[in-house]
């Protein structure tokens, strides 16, 4: 039985790191591609590329042909995607629930120094982190929009729409609550 050109590579690779590198580069556009359309972000592509080719390399010994090798990369980028993701999904939960947590917690320090929680700590509290803290840059400590898209390494455009968006989106709710 004549072994297939791809079969003879993967068999190199096994045995020397310089093979292995070439038959990555055979598939790194296909996988690329592939993973840009899973992901439509170009960091997490280039991210999980290098995370599949680690895990590639790894576990090369493994492969036992019952796949194509473009198959196996193909699961190998799906399940770190997908795993990526749970990652993310518990984290914004439980991004959420500190938030929660700071938020009762200063409420009752508030009410035990006879102040009291305002609407409007109770709105501000509801955004998300990154739009709080443009919010909180622009309008307590009173940053220029180009002083804000140098810390936070967003386009002005970017800054600016934002803190638009949030503060409608901060007056709409206002406007529901006292009516």
């Amino acid at each position: 039985m004549e072994e297939s050109a791809e079969t003879i590579s993967i068999e190199n690779a096994k045995q020397d790191k310089s093979a292995f590198s070439q038959l990555f580069q055979q598939y790194y556009t296909f996988l690329y591609r592939y993973l840009f359309k899973l992901t439509m972000n170009k960091e997490m592509t280039e991210d999980l590329l290098q995370e599949t080719m680690i895990r590639a390399y790894i576990n090369l010994p493994k492969f036992r042909y019952q796949s194509k090798f473009s198959t196996w990369l193909i699961s190998i980028a799906t399940r770190l995607y997908l795993d990526e993701q749970r990652k993310s999904k518990r984290d914004r939960k439980r991004q959420l629930q500190l938030t929660e947590n700071e938020k009762r917690k200063m409420k009752w320090e508030l009410e035990q120094g006879n102040m009291d929680w305002s609407l409007h700590l109770d709105l501000f509290a509801s955004l998300s982190i990154e739009t709080r803290t443009l919010i909180l840059l622009r309008h307590y400590y009173g940053y220029s929009i180009e002083e804000i898209s140098a810390m936070t390494k967003l386009r002005k455009g970017t800054v600016k729409s934002r803190i638009h968006y949030a503060l409608k989106k901060l007056r709409e709710e206002w406007s529901d609550e006292t009516r």
